[in-house]
C-alpha cells in the first residue's frame, strides 16, 4: 500500500495535480492518493527521505518547490549518473537498440520541421524521457534506476515549471540527442560522453535563464 501511494502522489505530482511549494496534510494526502491514513504515515517519511517533501514547522508539509538550489543540485546528479550510463550504452548497446533510437529521432526531426502539432510535441517530450531512462537502465543497476527516477522526478519538475519543451524548441532538444546517438553508432565513448555533458548543460541554462 505504501508503494501505491508513493506511486499515486508521483503520478498527481506529475500530472501538476499537486503543484511544487503547495502544502498538505496528511488527510489531504489521502483525497490526493486514495490511499487509506495508514499508508499515508508510512508514505510521508519516503516522501521526506527522497527530497520531495519536507515538514515546515507551524506550517506543515511542503511539497518541494522550484528555486536555484534545487537546479543546481538535480542537474549536478543527473550529469554524474547519466555520464556512466551513456558511456555503458556506447561501449555495450546492441547495434540494432542504437539504430532503432536513430531512426526514431531522424523521423520526429524531420516531422517537427514541417510542423509542430500538439500530439507531436508531447511525443518529442516523452522520447526526450525515455532515451535517457533507457541508458540508465541499461547499466542493470536498480540502485542507480531507482536514485534516478527520484532525481527525473525533480527534474521534470523544474520542466513544468520553468523549462517545458515549446514548439520552437524541439527541433533542437531533439537535436542534441543526435551527437549522443551518432557517437553511440561508432561506439566513440569520449564524443558520447561530451555529447551528454552538453545536452544536460542546455537543459541546465533553459531552467536557469527563465
Amino acid at each position: 500500500m505504501r508503494d501505491q501511494a508513493y506511486r499515486n502522489f508521483t503520478d498527481r505530482l506529475l500530472s501538476q495535480e499537486i503543484r511544487p511549494g503547495q502544502f498538505v496534510s496528511q488527510r489531504e494526502l489521502v483525497a490526493i492518493t486514495g490511499m487509506p491514513l495508514a499508508a499515508i504515515r508510512e508514505l510521508v517519511p519516503r516522501l521526506e527521505a527522497d527530497g520531495l517533501i519536507k515538514t515546515v514547522p507551524q506550517r506543515g508539509m511542503q511539497v518541494a518547490h522550484v528555486d536555484l538550489e534545487l537546479i543546481r543540485n538535480a542537474f549536478q546528479f543527473r550529469l554524474m549518473m547519466e555520464r556512466e550510463a551513456v558511456a555503458y550504452f556506447t561501449r555495450t548497446a546492441p547495434e540494432a537498440l542504437i539504430k532503432e533510437q536513430h531512426e526514431r529521432h531522424i523521423e520526429t526531426l524531420i516531422e517537427a520541421r514541417r510542423g509542430v502539432s500538439p500530439a507531436l510535441l508531447q511525443r518529442a517530450q516523452t522520447m526526450d524521457w525515455a532515451l535517457h531512462d533507457l541508458m540508465i537502465d541499461y547499466l542493470g543497476n536498480e540502485i542507480i534506476s531507482n536514485a534516478y527516477r527520484v532525481n527525473s522526478i525533480k527534474i521534470r519538475l523544474i520542466i513544468f515549471e520553468r523549462a517545458r519543451i515549446l514548439p520552437e524548441l524541439i527541433v533542437s532538444v531533439m537535436a542534441e540527442h543526435m551527437p549522443i546517438l551518432d557517437a553511440a553508432m561508432k561506439r566513440d565513448v569520449d564524443a558520447a560522453v561530451a555529447a551528454i555533458e552538453a545536452h544536460i548543460g542546455s537543459a541546465r541554462a533553459r531552467a536557469l535563464q527563465l
